[in-house]
């Protein structure tokens, strides 16, 4: 596999190379008004995102005692809505190449808002089920479409900070959805309802609809090739071919190993806090939990801004590689501090911040792999193929955890195999960071 050659930046042209290295937030002065309102599109309809989806982690304990279910069944629920989500990244990204990434952004944002009101009405664990398989669709396609649309619209020069503050928007929803669920499961009297509640909260993202719809426009380079007919060949037959066929198998490895680490730990974390003493957990209530999880969500975000400058430092294979291996060694040790509240209070932040800072890499590593006739295909395989792998890791934690001689903390320890191997796999690429795309 060759190493491409890096353009000039052209997209946008009155940006220049002083401006994407200038320190602080010049550089986002220095955007267009669209290209900041892109930014931000994408930005909350990932915060949206994580909100919608993490609220079931954070509700897990209401909805086994309401429906009587036990560890296993939480998983595979949770396994579930990552499978459709998978199914869903790949679907919306043929459809952002084929009727644009705005328009495929906004179904999106629709399906997953609209789905979590239906969860808030399940009566059952079947019910509730389909409601989560069907918000997964809308979850996975998001990211798809988001990321293209950041990564067709900006320029190249800020690819890797402007992917960083979408990335970022994740903790965000994720601290949001931390805070409402200690609202509405803890303070507010709801009574046994409280999570029907919680989830009904999770459908005004639909809100972020109209106003996409007003300000958000289609990239050029996709117009581009859209008015050459391009957009109307079949992606697979382009990321399939001689010429891109490892890169795209490459891809999927690499996500696979980062999504079963990443789903493995941090589904089942809420789940640590909460689970009793005697069980290996914490023996926290969802408000007490929460504030072991925010400072985890803020090491986050942290996190995810930190990526894109030290990337363009540094080289983004090595930091990448550099923050898998910190989150390698620090599982096992977070686990084991899980009977010592303060030591776990102080390591959560370092625990989110390098679990989760890698994650701003993938938005313009994607990108940057493939043609823009089958960008958002290739994104959406490349993730979302990694995805339906990860898909099983909630599930085998959860049957982990219930063997006697294993444990929830054993379990969750597994997970830095997976962070090392793609902490290697990610040196079997070339360097594309910052190149045009083309």
């Amino acid at each position: 596999m060759s190493t491409p050659v890096a353009q000039p930046p052209t997209t946008g042209a009155a940006y220049s190379a002083a401006t994407a290295t200038s320190p602080g937030g010049f550089w986002l002065r220095s955007l267009t008004p669209l290209q900041r309102r892109t930014l931000f599109a994408a930005s909350f309809g990932w915060m949206f995102d994580a909100m919608d989806f993490l609220i079931y982690t954070l509700a897990i304990s209401r909805l086994k005692a309401h429906f009587g279910f036990g560890d296993g069944t939480a998983g595979l629920l949770g396994t579930i809505t990552l499978i459709t989500a998978a199914g869903g990244g790949l679907a919306f990204g043929v459809i952002a190449d084929r009727i644009g990434r705005v328009r495929a952004l906004n179904f999106t944002v629709l399906i997953y808002s609209a789905c979590s009101l239906g969860a808030a009405t399940s009566q059952s664990v079947v019910q509730l089920a389909i409601w989560r398989a069907l918000l997964g669709i809308g979850m996975g396609g998001e990211w798809a479409c988001g990321g293209v649309l950041v990564s067709e619209t900006l320029p190249a020069a800020v690819r890797n900070k402007a992917t960083s503050i979408m990335q970022s928007s994740w903790a965000v929803g994720a601290i949001l959805a931390a805070t409402l669920a200690g609202l509405f499961l803890d303070v507010l009297p709801l009574g046994a309802n409280a999570w029907r509640w919680l989830f009904a909260v999770g459908s005004l993202p639909a809100l972020l609809i109209i106003w996409i719809r007003r300000r958000v426009e289609e990239p050029a380079l996709w117009r581009t090739r859209r008015d050459a007919g391009e957009t109307r060949t079949n992606p697979y037959r382009i990321l399939f071919s001689p010429s891109l066929r490892t890169r795209t198998l490459l891809a999927c490895a690499l996500t696979s190993l980062l999504q079963f680490a990443y789903w493995g730990l941090f589904f089942w974390l809420p789940n640590l806090l909460a689970r009793p003493v005697a069980q290996g957990g914490a023996g926290m209530t969802v408000v007490k939990s929460t504030g072991w999880l925010i400072p985890i969500q803020i090491g986050a975000f942290i996190g995810y801004l930190s990526f894109g400058p030290l990337a363009d430092r540094f080289g983004r294979r090595r930091v990448f590689a550099a923050f898998l291996t910190a989150a390698a060694l620090l599982v096992p040790v977070y686990g084991r501090m899980v009977s010592h509240p303060t030591i776990l209070l102080l390591l959560s932040p370092v625990l989110g911040f390098a679990g989760h800072a890698y994650w701003s890499m993938m938005g313009p590593f994607l990108s940057e792999l493939f043609p823009t006739a089958a960008r958002a295909s290739g994104q959406g395989l490349g993730y979302n193929s990694g995805r339906l792998f990860g898909a099983l890791a909630p599930y085998v934690i959860g049957v982990l955890a219930a063997l006697p001689r294993v444990g929830i903390v054993s379990a969750l320890v597994m997970t830095s195999a997976f962070y090392l191997g793609a902490a290697a796999l990610i040196f079997a690429f070339p360097d594309t960071s910052r190149m045009e795309l083309r």
